[in-house]
């Protein structure tokens, strides 16, 4: 019979084991079965859902995955297609087929769906070898972004700024009344009815990514936002 070794939302290290026995599964890239035991390969939180053991890292750097949804901004346009800057080494590129459900008819008309400068939701469609990054706008949820604020996170925060299943971003939104958005690469696109509304929520993103590795993180930000 096998055991769990931690405890939900405990912070653990690269090595260290988290579970016995072939009765629990690695639920994310960050743990891996050596033998009988799950093995954490970063420093992160630890997240047990029945059988599934996931560790959410605290450091390191984003790496791009398919179907992620990721925020960036547009930087130049080419016949085939748009060039988007995502705060990576890498390079992204939405090609014309996937620019939108509408078919576009020339490359005059290109400016008029993404030019230069604009902020976009998309998904990752292909990673290839070299990483370079293949991105989509076709799907609900994917489009430009209108006028607003963009402010950076570290990727590895992003998972406690969404919460299980929404719920952190959620909270968030319903306090402050702002439209939110966050792309798994660590950046936030947010606008709201006023500058102070717009500060309450960009208090509580810098809340969370400052003290995500501590226990009753909901309360504390809930704490704040009722402040």
């Amino acid at each position: 019979m096998g055991k769990v070794l931690v405890t939900d939302r405990e912070i653990v290290l690269p090595g260290q084991v988290l579970a016995e026995g072939m009765d629990f599964l690695p639920a994310s890239g960050e743990v891996i079965r050596e033998g009988e035991n799950l093995i954490s390969t970063k420093i992160g939180l630890v997240s047990i859902n029945n059988r599934f053991v996931k560790v959410i890292p605290l450091t390191g750097s984003y790496v791009p995955k398919i179907n992620d949804l990721i925020i960036g901004k547009v930087t130049s346009i080419t016949p085939n297609g748009w060039r988007v800057d995502f705060g990576s080494t890498t390079e992204a590129f939405i090609p014309l087929r996937e620019g939108s459900s509408d078919y576009i008819p020339r490359a005059d008309d290109m400016p008029r769906y993404y030019n230069c400068g604009d902020y976009v939701v998309s998904q990752i469609i292909n990673v290839s070898f070299g990483r370079l990054v293949d991105l989509s706008m076709k799907g609900p949820g994917l489009r430009k972004l209108s006028p607003g604020r963009i402010i950076s996170v570290p990727s590895c925060k992003v998972p406690r700024i969404i919460g299980k299943q929404g719920s952190m971003i959620s909270m968030i939104k319903e306090s402050t009344g702002c439209k939110i958005s966050v792309g798994q690469n660590g950046l936030i696109w947010l606008t709201g009815e006023d500058l102070n509304k717009e500060l309450k929520a960009i208090g509580a993103i810098e809340l969370i990514v400052r003290e995500s590795h501590v226990s009753g993180l909901t309360d504390l930000v809930k704490e704040y936002l009722e402040k």
